[in-house]
């Protein structure tokens, strides 16, 4: 933030850190004030606040919050996307060149004017960086030494963006919507740009601003970063340059917050306005009470037990088969997930292009002794599973392990932390795995690549898909996750990946349980408060409180 900014906001800035301070500090607060704000919320993941890093869901609502692209996921119907700061743009008719026409007169923070000049180098210092979600424009066939040709300024208002092939137009914007597309101050950015010599960290002689971008903010969203202090708060200001419809609220804060029932007890006493990292005991709690109410979304993550197919017993397709049957999906449900997730059985997401609403297994371990023998396996066979500890991953282990018992398969749980156990997953060494996958970008590619295509099965196969961590060898449906890709109609496009979705879900050595469900506890005093389908869509721009 420049200094005039500071000055211009300096009695704003003194009442949002004491406020901020006595957050932490204070036991009890009788209210929040009216004009912010106040989340519980478990922010420990974030590494860093400069969008061309940041790859975690609590950074990505921060992102998605405080930066503007050149376009966003429609909110009504995810299928589509809609301008943000590009006004329109066009598609060449050999599909290869997006041309963005941008809104006029648009202002970042700071004060300076948005320009395509922006949102090219904006692009450059994501592919030079090349971060972790430098790949989401990488994949386009950009890379350091032809991004300056690949992603351009035409003119002050005109952005060139020319791939690689004939993709389909969604795939692209849908890409394009991701926060690695976030447009930065290139003006401010560069300013604190530093020289460094060419390392594992950095590829090319300067940083791109990325060491100071880590903790500062050069963005044109409703809000502006003001403060993160790792492990304690992050906290957001209206910013009054915005170009769109001005936020009620003068400031967010993102108090850090571990436990639900922390978050829970805070939220009946007024602390915060919102705790957003909630189990089912205490939504239980939530609902008795009349000052406090929820809101939720389907998020695109999903929980799934893989079969690892270098073990000869797990690769049967009886056997992978009875695994299917083998999940008490209502118990679960009923249970160890309630309010927190749904029963879904295929590896789209509700809300993607293309999802299939269709989940045609029920516990039935009768069906599943008919495969295992079917497998000769009559009596049986022991495996392991490597589980992360926590909920409710921990409880759905044990959960499976007991019904997988009753068809005379012996589990041993071998628990590790997520570090331990990614991995060893990573490195194809486990039997059974479980745990979750958050798409990486919101298009039905994003899972279909990872669930349903694996190019090269050998050890070293640089593409590492699911299906490859699972050596899952599928030339075939490979091929058709490739066309799905290049697919230019929509509708067409969607049904490929229906007919994915029903290969997958009969054949292969997932079981998906179920997808998440984001819900927050909310105060009453909080109006038009909304999840979104993804952590970078969870809006407080829009939020106001009585």
């Amino acid at each position: 933030m420049k200094m005039e900014n500071i000055v211009r906001s300096s009695r704003l800035w003194l009442v949002g850190t004491a406020l901020s301070a006595a957050l932490l500090a204070a036991p009890a607060l009788a209210v929040t004030p009216a004009d912010t704000l106040v989340e519980g919320f478990a922010i420990d993941d974030i590494i860093s606040m400069d969008p061309g890093e940041a790859f975690e869901f609590s950074a990505a609502e921060v992102t998605g919050n405080t930066y503007n692209l050149l376009v966003r996921l429609d909110l009504d119907d995810t299928s589509r996307v809609v301008g943000d700061i590009a006004e329109s743009w066009t598609v060449s008719d050999d599909g290869m060149v997006y041309t963005f026409k941008l809104k006029p007169g648009l202002k970042f923070a700071s004060g300076n004017p948005i320009t395509a000049a922006d949102v090219a180098y904006s692009f450059e210092r994501v592919i030079k960086l090349d971060k972790s979600p430098a790949f989401i424009i990488g994949q386009f066939g950009i890379n350091g030494d032809n991004v300056a040709e690949k992603a351009k300024a035409v003119d002050d208002t005109t952005f060139q963006f020319t791939v690689d092939k004939p993709y389909a137009p969604s795939f692209v914007l849908n890409c394009l919507s991701a926060t690695v597309g976030a447009v930065v101050d290139s003006k401010l950015v560069k300013e604190h740009a530093v020289a460094v010599t060419p390392s594992d960290d950095y590829k090319w002689d300067n940083d791109f601003g990325n060491g100071w971008l880590k903790t500062n903010y050069a963005g044109s969203g409703p809000f502006k970063l003001r403060e993160w202090r790792a492990n304690e708060v992050v906290v957001l200001e209206r910013n009054d340059n915005y170009w769109g419809e001005k936020a009620p609220l003068a400031r967010v804060i993102y108090r850090h917050m571990k436990e639900s029932s922390a978050q829970r007890l805070a939220l009946e006493a007024g602390d915060i306005d919102v705790a957003r990292n909630l189990e089912p005991n205490d939504l239980d709690a939530i609902a008795s009470n009349p000052d406090l109410t929820t809101a939720s979304a389907p998020k695109g993550t999903i929980y799934y037990i893989s079969l690892n197919q270098k073990n000869e017993t797990l690769a049967k397709p009886e056997v992978r088969q009875a695994f299917k049957y083998l999940v008490d999906y209502d118990a679960l449900g009923s249970t160890i997930l309630k309010g927190i997730g749904e029963i879904h059985q295929t590896f789209l997401p509700d809300g993607d292009l293309g999802y299939l609403d269709e989940n045609p297994y029920k516990l039935d371990v009768a069906k599943a002794k008919e495969l295992l023998e079917k497998a000769g396996l009559k009596d049986g066979f022991s495996v392991t599973m490597d589980v992360r500890v926590g909920q409710p991953t921990t409880g759905m282990a044990e959960s499976i392990q007991q019904t997988a018992a009753q068809a005379g398969i012996k589990i041993e749980l071998i628990p590790g932390d997520g570090k331990q156990t990614l991995t060893k997953y990573r490195a194809r060494n486990h039997d059974i795995y479980i745990g979750q996958w958050g798409q990486d970008y919101f298009d039905p590619n994003s899972n279909a690549q990872t669930f349903a295509s694996n190019p090269d099965n050998s050890d070293d196969g640089k593409t590492k898909t699911l299906a490859w961590r699972n050596a899952w060898d599928i030339p075939d449906l490979t091929q058709e996750t490739e066309a799905a890709l290049l697919e230019k109609d929509s509708e067409k496009r969607a049904q490929m990946y229906k007919d994915l979705q029903r290969k997958v879900l009969e054949t292969s050595p997932f079981v998906i349980i179920h997808q998440q469900l984001e819900v927050a506890g909310v105060s009453t005093r909080v109006k038009n408060f909304r999840l979104g389908p993804s952590f970078d869509t969870n809006f407080v721009g829009q939020v106001a409180k009585e």
